[in-house]
């Protein structure tokens, strides 16, 4: 790929080039080598060349790096500036000369770059004590010193590089990727006193041995990731169907969620599902259902090619296609035009099912700011999923809260199974029974205050709301019933309640949308909460809610370990932490409503 520098990018590369060059004119380079150097220098300058070819891979991804780095550092070790310089020089040019496809300018850049790198090298290298001519095992502190400078100087010349080009890629400084260049640079500081000791000892026999050294190692390094690639394709890839299995991407989803959330980009998964599969089955065989399967994969592999999406069969007849940088109306309109493909590609037997095509259902849901962990993207796709087939299949669905919602029976037998799991606190602390209540009550009413809200977001703000507190059913009855303050490691205990309230809820697949609620329902909106710390919008907007009505109801109802407020008093009390603790919006709108739903009852006559 080419693109075009930028005026800046022209800039910042002219004057590292002058930087380079005054180095070289400084340093005298090409006056003080005698002829016997010079031979030397052609000879290190060829095997720069051919070390550049045998590069190391390592796996588990192949990043690789090449040895060049070694030589410059080990005869600057011995020979000083002037030799690395030079060898430099005559590399580039020859590279110049033979790859002449690829722009000037990166050549010319590498050159800067390499030139500033070895100079950084060899000042830190003096200033610190080095010898040169030398090698002194008993302080190899200005080695690593130098090689520090080395690396650093690196980093922030590729930074500063693209930075005026326009192209940063904000997760490229990551801590993986810093890791792993870390160690490439160990093993090159390594080398490079291996292959000073060598040149020391036999200068060109040392340089034989050293290049017939690294060149094995390109091998063996070459092979041994061949094999773990072998090996790790056969654990992470479906034998069926050829693509990426269930285990594999719920790990990519993992790391593409957390990557997409950290830079705020887009991020969209879609579940598809084959029509009619079982229907096929039956009247066709398994045997025949599997080549199915396996065909629909080879259509969705080549749909996705030259993408940077990653394609995986989620289970039986369901596939799903990871899309990172993509929107939902763009994976809205490739996946249309895939299934207008897919319905135009016979496939034997297709033709004794419903549709007489093979087709396919399709559910979309894109990440969300508010979502906190990748299961919640499967869910909705799910969720997307479900409709496109309650809607006839043979179609793609985004994911729209509007669409989907419990209807009032299912409300109520989910209504009722949460109460028979609550009753549980009857036995044993009656206060989270009674405070559990009366959340579900101020949720269900407020909720139908808030026009933003969809219905289905109404129901699941009311049925987390009265579970929110089921984990505190594994804290111990002596401290969920103490009277005074908490010792530090029992409130300790406490906090764990969101936690393990989630993991009860998480074993009933229905209640999933509930989890959000269970866990984060103490999080604050400054980021001061628990478990996670988690800040502003990066809270689900449910939770985010939840935390003020639960925490009014906290403060207006008797608790063991704190005095009771009024209703005025705890109103004060949200007002003055909104923006803190609270929604600061939400904040003021549960306010509201208290002061014209409750506080007119509060405040009538009360009769004895």
């Amino acid at each position: 790929m080419t693109f075009t520098v930028k005026w800046q990018g022209k800039i910042y590369l002219s004057f590292i080039t002058l930087i380079a060059l005054s180095i070289f004119w400084v340093e005298d380079v090409f006056v003080n080598q005698s002829l016997k150097d010079w031979v030397f220098v052609y000879i290190l300058s060829a095997a720069v060349l051919l070390l550049s070819y045998f590069s190391i891979h390592l796996p588990p991804k192949g990043n690789s790096f090449s040895m060049d780095s070694a030589i410059y550092l080990a005869v600057m070790f011995l020979y000083g500036i002037h030799m690395a310089l030079s060898i430099l020089f005559i590399s580039i040019l020859v590279e110049f000369l033979y790859k002449r496809k690829m722009e000037w300018w990166k050549h010319l850049s590498n050159f800067s770059m390499y030139s500033l790198m070895i100079a950084g090298s060899y000042y830190s290298f003096l200033f610190f004590g080095g010898d040169i001519g030398k090698i002194r095992t008993d302080n190899l502190f200005p080695y690593v010193a130098s090689l520090l400078i080395y690396f650093l100087v690196n980093i922030a010349l590729i930074f500063a590089f693209f930075f005026f080009l326009g192209r940063v890629y904000r997760g490229a400084f990551n801590l993986g990727v810093l890791l792993e260049s870390v160690v490439g640079y160990l093993v090159t500081l390594i080398l490079s006193l291996v292959l000073a000791i060598l040149l020391a000892e036999e200068r060109y026999f040392g340089l034989f041995l050293f290049t017939i050294l690294v060149i094995i190692l390109s091998f063996v390094f070459r092979k041994f990731l061949y094999l773990y690639q072998l090996v790790s394709n056969r654990a992470n890839k479906d034998h069926l169907t050829g693509l990426y299995n269930h285990g594999f991407f719920k790990e990519t989803l993992k790391e593409q969620f957390a990557d997409c959330k950290r830079l705020k980009q887009p991020l969209t998964l879609a579940l598809l599902d084959l029509d009619d599969f079982k229907k096929y089955n039956d009247r066709n065989g398994h045997l025949q259902g599997d080549r199915l399967l396996m065909f629909f994969g080879k259509l969705l592999q080549k749909a996705v090619e030259g993408t940077n999406f990653t394609v995986a069969r989620y289970g039986g007849e369901e596939f799903a296609i990871l899309m990172p940088n993509t929107t939902k109306e763009d994976a809205y309109v490739f996946l249309n035009r895939l299934r207008k493909q897919v319905n135009d590609t016979y496939f034997d037997g297709v033709e004794h099912i419903p549709y007489r095509c093979l087709s396919f259902s399709c559910g979309i849901a894109e990440m969300e700011k508010d979502m906190y962990e990748s299961d919640e993207l499967i869910h909705r796709a799910d969720q997307a999923l479900y409709y496109a087939k309650a809607q006839g299949k043979n179609n793609v669905q985004l994911y729209d809260q509007h669409n989907i919602s419990l209807n009032e029976i299912q409300f109520k037998q989910d209504l009722e199974a949460l109460e028979q799991q609550v009753k549980f606190f009857l036995s044993k602390d009656v206060y989270t029974y009674r405070h559990s209540k009366r959340v579900f009550k101020y949720a269900l009413e407020f909720g139908s205050r808030l026009d933003e809200l969809t219905n289905h977001e109404r129901q699941t703000l009311s049925l987390g709301a009265l579970i929110h507190d089921i984990g505190k059913i594994e804290v111990p009855r002596d401290i969920l019933n103490k009277q005074g303050k908490l010792e530090k490691h029992e409130w300790e205990i406490i906090k764990k309640h969101v936690t393990w309230g989630r993991e009860i809820i998480a074993e009933e697949k229905r209640f999933d949308d509930l989890l959000p609620l269970i866990e984060l329902h103490h999080e604050r909106y400054d980021g001061k909460g628990y478990p996670y710390g988690l800040k502003g919008e990066e809270i689900p907007k449910l939770a985010r809610i939840l935390c003020i009505i639960d925490s009014f109801d906290a403060m207006t109802t008797e608790r063991p370990y704190q005095p009771t407020k009024t209703f005025d008093e705890a109103l004060k009390e949200i007002e003055r932490c909104a923006g803190t603790q609270f929604d600061p919006v939400y904040a003021a709108k549960f306010i509201a409503f208290v002061r014209e739903r409750y506080l007119p009852l509060v405040k009538m006559p009360q009769w004895d």
